[in-house]
């Protein structure tokens, strides 16, 4: 009996320094939905043994140092904390090269720090938000000087992988982060206040929990599948003097459309206060 054909080689290898949750929902996306095999991804996760467990139990290769990761990686990912951005790059610039594509997932560094602390060019800035740890993130991405349209192609499969991707000028990314970014702590407290709602109005408090975050949920959804516009959707379930136009009278009596504008603004402007800092 011929032996089997050996597995095909990856499309490329991807390290990701730094071992959180963000990197490790990344990294079982991928897995997950076949863009790369599990043994494709590796990371050097040293002193925190139960994230190298979760990086080991995807079948994702472990290395001894960061310096390791890039050195067999040809996609890398800066995944740690924005404070120390800086310092691991700075620790990793002797072994960088245009070769290797760095992609940054750092909140709030720009990409020209990016830039002259690693010194390459050839880097790709993303900023998804936390519903990647379900699979429906929200990210935005940007290309750096050297980035190449094959560079784009590989990171929107990665991020694909974990969500809806969209690629933008960096000058949006404050309001990026305004708006995706912060923009699930404004849900989740939209879905608080509903499931409030029917508890006033009567309802156990699971049932009520339950049915805001699955009304949220189906009204996303239809916007994204139906193309339509949200405000033509709410005008098709709006009756003439009806229990929604009432419910929704209430919602513009109380600002609450001039409040949401304003919270993605306050948010943004807040961002570009702490990026100058």
């Amino acid at each position: 009996m011929a032996a089997a054909p050996p597995a095909p080689a990856p499309a490329f290898r991807l390290g990701f320094v730094g071992a959180g949750n963000l990197a490790e929902s990344i990294a079982r996306g991928v897995a997950a939905s076949g863009v790369l095999p599990a043994s494709a991804v590796r990371t050097a996760p040293h002193r925190r043994p139960e994230r190298a467990a979760a990086f080991a139990s995807l079948g994702a290769t472990i290395l001894a140092s960061n310096a390791q990761v890039v050195d067999d990686s040809d996609v890398i990912v800066i995944s740690v904390k924005p404070q120390i951005v800086k310092q691991v790059l700075v620790e990793l610039k002797p072994l960088l090269s245009e070769e290797k594509l760095l992609v940054s997932i750092a909140a709030g560094i720009k990409m020209k720090d990016l830039q002259d602390w690693s010194g390459q060019r050839r880097i790709i800035r993303v900023m998804p938000n936390t519903p990647s740890a379900v699979g429906q993130a929200a990210s935005v991405m940007c290309l750096g000087e050297t980035a190449t349209e094959n560079d784009e192609n590989r990171v929107k499969s990665l991020f694909s992988a974990i969500g809806k991707v969209w690629t933008a000028e960096e000058k949006y990314f404050d309001a990026v982060t305004g708006l995706s970014g912060s923009g699930p702590a404004y849900i989740f407290l939209a879905i608080e206040a509903m499931a409030d709602g029917g508890v006033a109005a009567g309802l156990p408090r699971d049932l009520a929990l339950g049915l805001a975050a699955q009304t949220v949920l189906g009204a996303a959804t239809m916007v994204s599948e139906t193309g339509k516009h949200p405000g033509q959707l709410k005008d098709q379930v709006t009756s003439p003097a009806g229990t929604t136009i009432a419910g929704v009278h209430e919602l513009e009596k109380g600002s609450f459309r001039g409040t949401l504008i304003n919270a993605v603004v306050a948010a943004t402007t807040r961002c570009r206060e702490l990026s100058k800092n």
